[in-house]
């Protein structure tokens, strides 16, 4: 997986007609900033709404994955979605001329081809991953659904199907490295049984379906009712062969599980909902729109709360930076190097250890019977753990001097005194804007919240 974020380095554009509208929509994809995630804008609109992707603003999930803000609706999102997750592209820009995403061929080939001629580059950022932490579980036990994020160390999807189906048998689909989707998931289109097409058609979806972009399945050889039905919702005359049960399509499968590799292409789209690339194993056995979406929440609240929390911190996993490795990012020295180690570092947030020992200069005043960690001390470990963060955003941290230039809300909730692991975490509040950094900062000891601020940084060039 890539460790670094990318966008594209030129703009692209696609078109053709809805899936559920029929309706002609055009979308450009456009390079994007640092840190700005991806984002729908539909420029077709009077206030041109920015709608970005993420499951906060999923508004249905009744046969495709809808988002909506400000006035601002688009649909089927999920096949873009999920070329960029397969083609790791972090940063992105889609402008939307009408109220869906184009169908294209039915998988997300197109899209793909199309992120790739546009050619992904590499970011000076560090990819903001979440590593599940614990297993999340989702469940339908009326639809008998359920869906797993399992704790790894990198993103592996595995999928089953099974549609009760005398033509689609159940089936399963895995993807184990993310260079392997274009080759084995984006070519794989979305399915339709014909005993759900005129449901559909009735209740105003799939205007835009036909033969070329979705695998048509029959349970059974069609009735002549049902042969003048499809053929006037598919747009055309079904030839003989095409109303024997089976696949109607003229075109074979892509691979005998092609529809179980089709709902795992779906789930990756959803899953980009969360807002983060993921790290986890995730486990689906009979996946919707529906439940990815609720899955996605999940992993969601599981990411709020460890934001709310302790950040994690294992002694036994080797640190991102050493002090040695801090020492030659940070000019400070003893006895003014307060940061001893950095455990965690992605593009908007790190995590920095401060082990605090008795024979530090400080406590032989402060206070020489009850040796408590001055607070401006604490401050200071935060805003060093903070310039780490700021300088490896630079690409070259050699050359700047990051300086710490305003402080505000600053709150002390509990002594820190000799003995103390400080677990220190700082987040970016917004991106980097002509070298200046906005904060926070918070400082645990276990469980406990010990110190919280917020800081202004600024960089300034040696």
């Amino acid at each position: 997986m890539n460790q670094k974020q990318h966008t594209i380095t030129q703009s692209v554009t696609l078109s053709g007609k809805g899936l559920h509208t029929g309706e002609f929509t055009k979308i450009t994809l456009k390079p994007a900033a640092i840190n700005a995630g991806i984002v729908f804008q539909r420029v077709d609109l009077e206030n041109k709404p920015l709608i970005p992707a993420l499951v906060d603003y999923v508004v249905d999930t009744s046969r495709s994955t809808v988002l909506e803000k400000d006035g601002g609706r688009v649909g089927t999102v999920e096949h873009v979605l999920s070329a960029l997750v397969g083609c790791e592209i972090d940063n992105i820009l889609i402008e939307v001329e009408g109220p869906e995403i184009p169908i294209l061929d039915g998988s997300s080939a197109p899209f793909v081809d199309a992120i790739l001629e546009a050619v992904p580059a590499e970011q000076n950022a560090i990819r903001n991953f979440y590593e599940v932490s614990e297993a999340i579980h989702y469940k339908n036990l009326d639809k008998n659904i359920e869906l797993a994020a399992l704790p790894l160390n990198d993103y592996r999807l595995t999928v089953m199907v099974d549609f009760n189906s005398k033509v689609v048998h159940s089936q399963h689909a895995q993807l184990h490295e993310l260079k392997l989707y274009k080759e084995q998931i984006s070519r794989c289109r979305t399915f339709v049984f014909v005993h759900d097409i005129e449901m559909l058609y009735k209740n105003g979806l799939i205007k835009g379906g036909d033969l070329d972009n979705a695998i048509v399945i029959a349970e059974e050889d069609l009735s002549a009712d049902t042969i003048t039905n499809l053929s006037e919702v598919l747009g055309r005359p079904l030839e003989p062969a095409q109303t024997k049960a089976g696949i109607l399509n003229a075109e074979t499968l892509k691979f005998p599980n092609e529809p179980a590799r089709h709902k795992l292409l779906d789930m990756m789209g959803d899953l980009a909902l969360v807002g983060r690339p993921l790290k986890a194993h995730i486990l689906a056995a009979r996946p919707g729109h529906h439940s990815n979406v609720e899955l996605a929440k999940l992993i969601k609240k599981q990411i709020d709360a460890s934001e709310n929390s302790a950040p994690n911190f294992d002694p036994n996993v080797a640190p991102v930076f050493t002090v040695q490795d801090i020492a030659r990012l940070l000019p400070h020295r003893y006895p003014f190097q307060l940061v001893d180690k950095i455990v965690s570092l992605d593009g908007t947030t790190v995590v920095g250890v401060k082990n605090v020992t008795m024979n530090e200069p400080q406590f032989t005043g402060h206070f020489p019977e009850n040796p408590v960690m001055p607070g401006v001390l604490q401050v200071e470990a935060i805003a060093q753990t903070g310039g780490v963060l700021v300088l490896t955003t630079t690409g070259e941290p050699e050359s700047y001097w990051p300086y710490l230039v305003g402080i505000e809300n600053c709150r002390f909730y509990k002594n820190v005194v000799p003995g103390d692991t400080l677990v220190i975490r700082c987040t970016l509040s917004s991106p980097i804007r002509m070298g200046v950094a906005k904060m926070t900062g918070e400082a645990w000891v276990g469980k406990n919240l010990v110190c919280s601020v917020a800081m202004t940084a600024r960089l300034v060039k040696k």
